[in-house]
């Protein structure tokens, strides 16, 4: 009885070491190898996944750059766009101008006023008085003479003020050229541009200048002519008055009379 007591426990401890032996099996088995050796694992999808992460950051980044680069550009041409031409002949223009002004101003006898116009050609252009004397005639005479004349030398005043400004022009538009082509921005082109445009304005000043002296010496010739004839008929008239004109009579050469 003892004996088979004995084979009865060596039997049950073999059946359970027999039983526990799949379990152990399948719990090595089924760990992880970080847990089998206990070191790093090489997992190749989570890398290319960092990878195309790091990338795209990358990418992200150089955009970010060329971004930054193109508003630094922008920038920089808005500043040169902004900048102001550093010359300006505004001033000598405005002299030049101011020169033929003056020339203009300066006229002699009947100056460049519709109403002191109007004035000289209702007295001294006018008709010619009937009751005006012989003396007061000669003075209209001779006054329409020297309006004449006068106006002769302002015109050729008013050219020789313009040819002195040609050499201006000329070293203004030089300049004015220069700064264009040199111009770094719009602003700095476009204020050239104005400044060459300020500077035909001046030289069409110049000329008209020019043809209103020349107009005007013209005109006062014409109106002396004018007022010439109509005094000669006066004069004529008067010559030819009954009684008042001309009175024929004996004529001696002689004083004894022989």
């Amino acid at each position: 009885m003892t004996r088979s007591f004995r084979s009865r426990s060596r039997a049950l401890r073999f059946a359970t070491i027999i039983a526990a032996t799949p379990v152990a099996i399948s719990f090595f088995i089924s760990t992880p190898a970080a847990a089998q050796f206990g070191g790093i694992v090489y997992d190749p999808t989570n890398y290319a996944q960092n990878v195309l992460t790091a990338a795209r950051t990358l990418q992200q980044v150089n955009q970010q750059i060329t971004q930054l680069q193109n508003e630094a550009t922008m920038l920089i041409n808005q500043a040169r766009n902004l900048a102001s031409l550093p010359y300006s002949s505004l001033q000598q223009l405005q002299q030049s101008v101011q020169r033929t002004q003056q020339l203009l101003q300066q006229a002699q006898g009947i100056a460049l006023n519709v109403q002191q116009i109007d004035r000289a050609f209702q007295t001294t252009y006018g008709n010619a008085s009937m009751s005006a004397s012989d003396q007061a005639l000669v003075a209209q005479a001779r006054e329409r003479w020297q309006n004449t004349v006068g106006g002769l030398q302002d015109a050729m005043r008013v050219q020789a003020g313009v040819v002195g400004n040609i050499d201006t022009n000329r070293s203004e538009m030089s300049a004015l050229v220069g700064q264009s082509q040199g111009a770094t921005g719009a602003l700095q082109a476009t204020q050239a541009g104005n400044q060459l445009l300020a500077l035909q304005a001046q030289q069409l000043a110049d000329l008209t200048a020019v043809v209103a002296a020349n107009g005007r010496a013209q005109s006062l010739s014409e109106a002396e002519r004018a007022a010439a004839a109509e005094q000669g008929r006066e004069q004529r008239r008067r010559f030819l008055a009954p009684g008042s004109g001309y009175q024929p009579g004996n004529a001696r050469m002689f004083p004894n009379g022989n």
